[in-house]
């Protein structure tokens, strides 16, 4: 029985491959400059294998591989991530609304990157190499003094209490980013566009930057779905089961952190995406983290990289923030999810 359950399971991962791939191909292909699919193919081949380009194709070359490639790259790694965040969340707070911005490390991260474009924050010879690491530094910074917090209300750290305190301290942070653009200058513009989210202009450092994060930070949490499975029943019954509540608590909360602020320092501020597609994916895979946190991170990159094309193409040649399709859409799977939870109570 247990080899045609992995049989089927490596089906099923096959399938969202195929999915994934071809949604990738299709957002590589259209945007304000529409490229033939054939063409598309062709050029990721002869990039690939080193061959020389043909002169008809040079233009088709510096569309395809120096700006769309890296941006639809960083878009799915980044969709990836904010669904593994989210899943991961949801099931650790068992709390449907739930998602990695709850514990508003998402703000912290905020923080970090609006003071680095407010003030020029920079480092010789890494692009955007200031914005990342006060994103990620203040995403710890925040995790650090959310947890610290909590415990001195409550030992246990009880979900409540971290949820609280991240509330409260999302509310400071937002008081505190309009205090830098305040005085941000000329820089207003810059913030202003960075918050709603974009990933115009990503380059191959990004991906890189995202895939070795998704690595380092991700398969900890994906270790951990046994241990969540556990957690959505409740965590005294975790507790029951034999897991360490505490450590599997920190181990997840410090992954997600991490994660978020590389996101953020790269496309900003992406909301709903870890809201949504963990629900999206529930419906198809169940409520087994096993199956739905690797099943989120393909659905979580298709949703974003259809995001990305809606942003690129709706008005184009504007090209809009990212941020503004997934709230749009978030928004009203919200108001949905917050429906069906009312009215399953009532029943």
């Amino acid at each position: 029985m247990k080899p045609r359950t992995e049989k089927f399971r490596i089906c099923e991962y096959a399938i969202l491959t195929a999915v994934t791939a071809t949604v990738f191909l299709l957002c590589t292909c259209m945007g304000s400059v529409s490229i033939a699919l054939s063409d598309t193919v062709r050029v990721i081949g002869l990039q690939l294998r080193g061959a020389a380009i043909p002169e008809a194709l040079q233009s088709t070359v510096n569309i395809l591989w120096t700006v769309r490639i890296p941006r639809v790259i960083c878009v799915a790694l980044s969709g990836a991530a904010l669904s593994l965040c989210g899943g991961a969340m949801q099931g650790l707070l068992k709390n449907p609304l739930a998602d990695g911005s709850t514990l508003g490390v998402s703000s912290g991260a905020s923080l970090g990157a609006v003071i680095a474009i407010a003030f020029g924050i920079q480092i010789p010879g890494f692009a955007m190499g200031g914005t990342m690491i006060l994103s990620v530094g203040f995403a710890f910074l925040s995790l650090l003094l959310i947890l610290s917090a909590a415990y001195k209300l409550d030992a246990s750290l009880s979900t409540s209490t971290v949820v609280l305190i991240g509330v409260i301290y999302s509310m400071f942070t937002s008081s505190l980013i309009n205090l830098v653009i305040t005085f941000a200058g000329d820089k207003v513009r810059n913030i202003t566009f960075w918050t709603m989210g974009s990933l115009q202009g990503s380059t191959y450092a990004n991906a890189a930057f995202l895939a070795g994060a998704l690595v380092v930070f991700g398969l900890p949490v994906l270790t951990r779905a046994g241990e969540l499975n556990a957690f959505s029943v409740g965590e005294d019954n975790a507790r029951n089961v034999g897991v360490n509540v505490k450590s599997v608590k920190m181990v997840v909360l410090v992954c997600v952190s991490a994660l978020i602020g590389v996101c953020v320092s790269i496309g900003g501020t992406i909301g709903f995406v870890g809201l949504v597609t963990p629900h999206m994916t529930r419906f198809l895979t169940g409520p087994n983290h096993r199956k739905l946190l690797p099943a989120s991170m393909f659905f979580g990159a298709c949703f974003l990289m259809a995001a990305d094309l809606v942003a690129r193409t709706m008005l184009r040649p504007l090209d809009l923030p990212i941020g503004v399709v997934t709230s749009f859409v978030g928004s009203l799977t919200f108001l949905a999810i917050f429906y069906s939870s009312r009215r399953e109570r009532a029943s």
